[in-house]
């Protein structure tokens, strides 16, 4: 466990967060910085096919140690942390035997990681719990699904009378920021399926997530001196605001959860001339979210016919879809990874995402993809934590995951 954690912590003091602003590939150069680590770490450990291409996809493959044919199978996760906090100079706090109580990440600004509000921080009393130190976020969305997957082909790789068949890992940049499948060349990477360890409470396991798509708002207005301003001055701030209470009010994101689809503004620029508003629209089923689609470009026509002019400018762009479909033919996957977890002595819990991951767009690429955990929570903040324990856990579904596919193998 001690070298997950020593693992853990090098990843994560390296400043990866991605940039949504950026269309370069990847979105900010300091990925490259994790991503050269990562070749060397790889081929320290004895892993093969070890490579770095031009768009900062990091590949590698452990080969079968079988001579019967098995499926190829994967395991990526992504280089990237979260645009929305800070992810530099990252100081982790350690708490063995972490007792149930508050725990102060910060005194000098008083911020304190308390079950009474986190109350899933209870599920890992007893274990050694890893936090921020209240500044930035910790990273283990997904610097801890890459400890993960390196750890356990190291493991694999010093126990060959653990049988496997061949076995490809991958890195990928930008997840975050919605690009993270983009250039990942499913046909280079030849793997039959793979999984995403990207998700968050032990035990996860997910094959169903958001339909999404991007949202910007683009108003015009006019300014001129406010003394006189009558008839003339057009304030796109207000329009702004007259556009946002157009909008479903309860159908935000802290209003929903399970199935339910939200409209989530989560940028806004602006002054009297112009003003900007990013959002990002979410659900499920796939006509809902063509309806809600629908039911933005309709706020935004209703309103230039309001003003009587086409002060009001929309762009939506899909960004990736639900999963299920493209892993509904293949569910034997899901079956191997919920064997895996019960031999780790784990309680699969299969639910939808409320969000996505590369292996979303990976599904709908050919290469079926479903999530697991890491063991991470809280992830984008600097209430983020996660424990030893659970990346082992993770390490070791891994671990089964590979030996079940050979296993099965055989038999057929």
């Amino acid at each position: 466990m001690q070298k997950i954690i020593d693992r853990f912590v090098k990843y994560i003091k390296i400043d990866t967060q991605s940039d949504p602003n950026n269309s370069a590939f990847p979105s900010t150069e300091k990925q490259w910085d994790l991503a050269h680590i990562l070749v060397n770490d790889l081929q320290e450990i004895g892993m093969e096919e070890v490579s770095l291409d031009e768009n900062c996809y990091v590949m590698a493959t452990l080969p079968s140690n079988v001579d019967f044919q098995v499926a190829t199978i994967g395991f990526i996760a992504h280089l990237d942390t979260s645009p929305d906090y800070s992810g530099t100079n990252v100081k982790p706090q350690f708490h063995p035997n972490y007792d149930g109580k508050d725990i102060v990440l910060n005194k000098e600004e008083n911020i304190i990681l308390s079950p009474s509000y986190f109350e899933d921080l209870l599920l890992y009393k007893g274990q050694t719990l890893i936090t921020t130190d209240g500044n930035t976020l910790l990273g283990a969305d997904d610097k801890a699904g890459i400890t993960e997957i390196v750890s356990a082909m190291d493991y694999l790789i010093k126990h060959p009378e653990i049988k496997h068949g061949k076995i490809r890992i991958g890195f990928t940049p930008d997840e975050e920021v919605g690009k993270g499948a983009h250039q990942f060349d499913v046909e280079k990477f030849g793997a039959e399926w793979a999984y995403t360890m990207d998700g968050s409470m032990v035990g996860e396991l997910e094959y169903e997530n958001f339909n999404a798509a991007s949202a910007k708002v683009i108003i015009n207005g006019k300014s001129v001196h406010p003394g006189y301003a009558k008839g003339k001055m057009i304030n796109s701030i207000l329009i702004a605001n007259e556009f946002i209470a157009s909008l479903p009010q309860n159908e935000i994101p802290q209003e929903t959860e399970g199935y339910e689809g939200f409209f989530h503004l989560h940028d806004i620029k602006g002054d009297i001339e112009k003003t900007d508003l990013e959002y990002i629209i979410r659900d499920h089923n796939k006509e809902l979210f063509e309806n809600r689609k629908t039911v933005f470009q309709k706020a935004v026509d209703e309103l230039n016919i309001k003003l009587g002019s086409p002060l009001v400018e929309v762009e939506i762009k899909n960004q990736y879809f639900n999963m299920h479909e493209q892993i509904e033919p293949v569910m034997h996957i899901i079956h191997i990874a919920e064997e895996a977890m019960k031999i780790a002595g784990i309680k699969p819990i299969i639910h939808a995402i409320r969000g996505g991951t590369d292996g979303a767009q990976l599904s709908y690429k050919g290469l079926p993809c479903p999530n697991i955990f890491t063991g991470g929570h809280n992830f984008h903040g600097r209430y983020e934590f996660i424990t030893a324990e659970s990346m082992q856990k993770a390490t070791e579904v891994i671990v089964n995951i590979s030996m079940i596919t050979a296993r099965k193998a055989k038999r057929n």
